[in-house]
């Protein structure tokens, strides 16, 4: 094996749209790839302070995290290359769309397939940047990306993911093994 020194090499890295509302009340969408799933009604996003995304977090205490899918890798990618502060139109020009949530003042994307609506629950100070904390207060998908029982397929999904190594999307959905099951043959032996 090569030694390649640090990287954040982890793959895959889920790729999020976070959205929030400006002051104005006009919306605000920021890509970001490093953050996740924290615990089951949990998020935990890592971001640099000087966001605009960040200030409205504070602002609103509230924002929603969406699944950009194979369709928007364009918009998205917009998205999160151009910051908020120096092009404050910067979601009207990427040609998506968005709805105010019923549920946190933030908005969801409508072109995305899965959304989760969020509050902000702290937001915590680290040596190496700045972590929120977000309680999930509810999920909405496109009835598209559902199954026969209701829940989300997530081969029906048609998301990508962000691949910090070559800095590329790769889309995901392809089925190679069930969960809590693929590795019950090992269990016999």
């Amino acid at each position: 094996m090569k030694s390649l020194g640090v990287k954040a090499y982890l793959y895959p890295m889920p790729t999020f749209m976070i959205g929030t509302y400006n002051e104005d009340g006009s919306v605000d969408a920021m890509m970001m790839a490093w953050g996740g799933i924290c615990a089951e009604d949990m998020v935990a996003l890592n971001l640099d302070e000087d966001h605009k995304t960040v200030a409205n977090l504070k602002a609103r205490g509230a924002f929603t995290l969406g699944m950009p899918g194979v369709d928007t890798v364009a918009a998205s990618d917009y998205l999160g290359i151009v910051s908020g502060n120096d092009v404050p139109d910067k979601f009207a020009r990427s040609g998506l769309h968005a709805a105010r949530s019923e549920r946190v003042d933030a908005p969801v994307i409508t072109e995305y397939p899965v959304t989760l609506e969020c509050t902000v629950v702290e937001m915590q100070q680290q040596p190496y940047g700045l972590r929120v904390l977000g309680k999930i207060v509810n999920i909405l998908a496109d009835e598209k990306v559902l199954d026969e029982k209701g829940r989300v397929d997530a081969e029906k999904l048609d998301v990508f993911v962000f691949d910090e190594m070559g800095h590329n999307y790769l889309s995901l959905g392809k089925k190679v093994g069930k969960a809590w099951g693929s590795g019950k043959e090992f269990l016999k032996k």
